[in-house]
């Protein structure tokens, strides 16, 4: 679908509003205080513009809410969960199906099951709650991104890439026996919301189907992946984006998905694999911690927003939409002058806080210091990607500088305009302008997994 003009015209009508959190830089001084200058604990009801994750903050369409009020409730066998089941083989093409309450539940039963000690899982890169529960199980989660990923400045179509050389040298290196599971995530959320070609999953898909290494989508964003497959890779031009996905998902042997991301759901998620094994043992899992197999920790009424929502994210329009609007948000900041991860990714921008805060030390959390920064000036809430999210640790417990330091801005689907993104920027040049006045932070409390939800900071 090519719309033909510069303008971006979101394709939907508004027909339910809520009011936003405007504060004053008073209110906000004392609430970040009190949050301890980690933005996670903020009230939503304090943040303007909210930018803290795609996950589960998706404005659902009329009928997924219609769908909703069908919801069958049932413990067993619920008619909800079939249609959520019918709409997952429809998109996959997997035989098992298993429902969770959201991504990292799926995470965890799936390392559970195939995980331990002197075991490796290898990804184009593991996100947050991916590594650790990859870690939780004694495996060890190694990342092998293109080289190109990580040059923050180049412009290439595919930077979510697995780096395929370095990929047959780790299972040489390590042994294909050890290695558990190969994990692709499209898009790659972790440095940038970067697409993965198709011709780079055939090459991953060859090299494990070779060496018997599972090989599992991280597909929460399966759709803006496919769609940048369209818009970008030879031959796929004219290629419905259903059939694209489908075919993304039969290279592999299995997929995890957090339907709070390309499904539009508030809550949930699945494992759909072929293993009719794993399958087995899943559920007993399932069963033992999440709920029944039918629902799976979810109530009937989230099982069919999934169907139905699964189905809207096909729609090209509402996808030419969606990637538009966020590459608007990405060319806005580079207008005046905040450094991002290029290209513009697909649920999100990507600053990169080194670069821009250059002044701050990396000892001194400069990504943590601009998500702070954000919400004192603007109302603004972000997310750090950098030390505080991935720093490893030293033997005296001190975290260690990560490999990057970005501010992730994930984009909500179908919640906010193109006025709310003209804020964000004007905020950012604002930001721009005296951003030599930004100190660091350092950190009062912090536990050793997935810091950054909890930790306690205060500035230098």
């Amino acid at each position: 679908m090519n719309w033909g003009w510069k303008t971006i015209i979101e394709p939907f009508k508004i027909k339910s509003v809520e009011p936003l959190g405007f504060t004053t830089r008073q209110e906000r001084e004392r609430i970040l205080r009190e949050a301890h200058y980690n933005i996670f604990n903020v009230k939503a009801e304090h943040v303007l513009i909210d930018f803290l994750t795609d996950s589960g903050t998706s404005a659902m369409s009329a009928a997924q809410w219609g769908a909703m009020m069908n919801g069958d409730e049932s413990y067993a066998g619920a008619r909800s969960y079939y249609n959520f089941e019918n709409a997952i083989k429809d998109l996959t093409g997997y035989r098992e199906v298993i429902p969770v309450h959201q991504g990292r539940a799926a995470e965890r039963i799936l390392f559970e099951i195939i995980g331990g000690r002197g075991k490796y899982s290898v990804s184009n890169s593991h996100f947050d709650t991916t590594r650790a529960n990859v870690e939780a199980s004694g495996t060890v989660a190694e990342d092998i991104p293109v080289k190109e990923a990580l040059d923050f400045e180049k412009t290439l179509p595919f930077k979510g890439d697995m780096d395929i050389k370095a990929l047959e040298k780790f299972i040489k290196r390590k042994g294909a026996k050890n290695i558990c599971i190969c994990i692709m995530t499209v898009t790659n959320n972790s440095l940038g919301g970067q697409p993965v070609s198709m011709k780079n999953l055939k090459a991953v898909s060859g090299i494990c189907r070779k060496n018997n290494i599972p090989l599992f989508l991280d597909c929460a964003r399966f759709a803006e992946n496919a769609y940048f497959i369209k818009l970008r890779e030879k031959g796929y031009a004219g290629m419905p984006v259903k059939n694209i996905a489908r075919e993304m998902f039969e290279l592999a042997d299995g997929a995890m998905m957090s339907a709070k991301k390309d499904a539009f759901a508030n809550m949930g998620g699945f494992i759909a694999m072929n293993n009719s094994e794993w399958a087995q043992k899943a559920r007993q899992n399932l069963i033992l911690t999440e709920g029944f197999r039918t629902y799976g920790g979810l109530a009937g009424r989230d099982l069919d927003a999934i169907a139905v929502g699964l189905k809207e994210v096909l729609d090209e329009k509402y996808l030419q939409y969606r990637l538009r609007s966020t590459e608007y948000l990405g060319r806005g900041l580079k207008k005046v002058g905040v450094p991002i991860v290029n290209p513009p990714g697909g649920h999100g921008i990507y600053v990169n806080a080194q670069k821009f805060l250059s002044h701050i030390n990396p000892l001194h959390f400069p990504a943590q210091s601009l998500v702070c920064e954000l919400y004192l000036l603007g109302g603004i809430r972000a997310v750090e990607i950098g030390m505080l999210m991935f720093g490893r640790r030293d033997g005296r417990g001190n975290i260690l500088p990560g490999e990057v330091e970005l501010v992730r801005l994930a984009v909500p689907r179908r919640v906010y305009t193109q006025s709310h993104v003209d804020y964000v920027i004007e905020v950012f040049a604002r930001i721009a302008k005296n951003r030599k006045n930004i100190k660091g932070l350092k950190i009062v409390e912090a536990p050793k997994v997935l810091t950054h939800f909890t930790a306690k900071l205060a500035p230098l």
